[in-house]
């Protein structure tokens, strides 16, 4: 039990300030369950807790009411409201039988005009309010966004584990098949064993991703030739099943770069993908390529809508989509980082009737600091 001379928030007035406030405060009593005041009720006095226990709620829309602090003895309600001269933000109702000094809007602000010290106890109590609630909302928005940023990696696995899923689905049925040749069979296997690769590899860069550093990647010297045609032959199937068409407009240079195979492959596989989803009723994907004196630039060009002005600006930002039902924007942020350990650099354009274009250098062995 608090007493109003006693309470912490009027313990620096003086002797005449006490006396002031005790002769406008009015004990009130509440049992358990009823309501002290609700939302939109004029802001027609401050409370200040004696004995018992409050519940301050909000209305939450569809989850109905969200309590988001208690009152115990010596704290201060509805003072926001009194000083405002607005109407209730929030429902206060009692959790136990609980007295009250209720302090009248009027008279409160009569009191606060004559004495500084009371006003200052006021707005000292209402900044305190204030950082109590900023606290607790930084801590439910940052729960928030962290339970946001799950869901969103969430479904991007999901998306992505779909494409291999689906052909490890289909090319087992066809190996079941009674008049399935030897040879066949064979191929379907080593599909099958490709895309069980694809998904370990899936995962391993979304766990690289997720843990923010770069893993030290082994880069051998690898024909670039070879490499460009051996991911054709695993990429163009997946295409086709999506009505996707990759076309070659010149040959790859042959020449060895300093390649990680794996990680590289996934970044030919998002950019595929993402060309793919761009054109749902099909179309072409052009590959290109040029050589420089520092590095070999690839160019991949689709047939679709080009890159929407409202995301050109945050293209390989992580989470940053426009126009996709599932897709997240990781993928292309895998992308930028691959590059990035690969020592390179990624970028993409549009320009007016063509669809989006990006083009990636990975630099020569002799272009590379030592």
């Amino acid at each position: 039990m608090v007493a109003l001379e006693n309470n912490q928030l009027f313990s620096q007035l003086s002797p005449e300030d006490l006396r002031r406030l005790a002769s406008i405060a009015r004990e009130q009593t509440f049992c358990a369950g009823k309501e002290i005041f609700k939302e939109g009720d004029p802001g027609d006095g401050a409370y200040l807790v004696r004995d018992g226990l409050v519940e301050i709620s909000v209305h939450g829309g569809q989850t109905g009411r969200y309590i988001f602090t208690e009152a115990g003895p010596g704290d201060l309600l509805g003072e926001m409201a009194v000083i405002e001269d607005q109407p209730r933000s929030a429902n206060a109702v009692a959790r136990k039988e609980t007295v009250v000094y209720f302090l009248p809007r009027a008279d409160v602000l009569r009191l606060v005009e004559q004495s500084p010290a009371l006003a200052l106890a006021f707005l000292r109590e209402i900044s305190h309010r204030l950082r109590t609630f900023n606290r607790q909302y930084l801590r439910e928005v940052l729960q928030a966004e962290r339970l946001a940023v799950v869901g969103r990696f969430a479904r991007s696995i999901v998306h992505d584990l779909k494409n291999p899923l689906n052909i490890i689905g289909l090319t087992s049925e066809m190996a079941a098949l009674g008049q399935t040749t030897p040879e066949t069979r064979d191929k379907a296997l080593k599909t099958i064993r490709l895309q069980v690769d694809r998904i370990n590899e899936l995962v391993s860069e979304i766990l690289d991703f997720t843990q923010g550093t770069s893993p030290d990647l082994m880069l051998p010297p690898i024909d670039f030739a070879r490499f460009i045609h051996d991911i054709l032959e695993e990429i163009r199937p997946e295409a086709s099943l999506r009505s996707g068409v990759i076309e070659l407009e010149n040959l790859p240079p042959s020449v060895s770069l300093p390649l990680n195979p794996k990680r590289l492959r996934r970044l030919f596989f998002n950019l595929v993908h993402n060309a793919t989803d761009a054109m749902p009723r099909g179309g072409k994907i052009f590959l290109r390529f040029r050589s420089t004196p520092e590095a070999v630039v690839t160019e991949l060009e689709d047939t679709g809508p080009g890159i929407a002005p409202e995301i050109a600006g945050q293209l390989f930002e992580a989470f940053a989509t426009y126009g996709k039902a599932h897709g997240t924007g990781l993928g292309l942020s895998i992308c930028k980082k691959i590059i990035e350990d690969h020592r390179g650099w990624i970028a993409a354009r549009t320009e007016p009737g063509r669809g989006a274009i990006f083009e990636f250098g990975l630099p020569l062995p002799k272009a590379l600091p030592t």
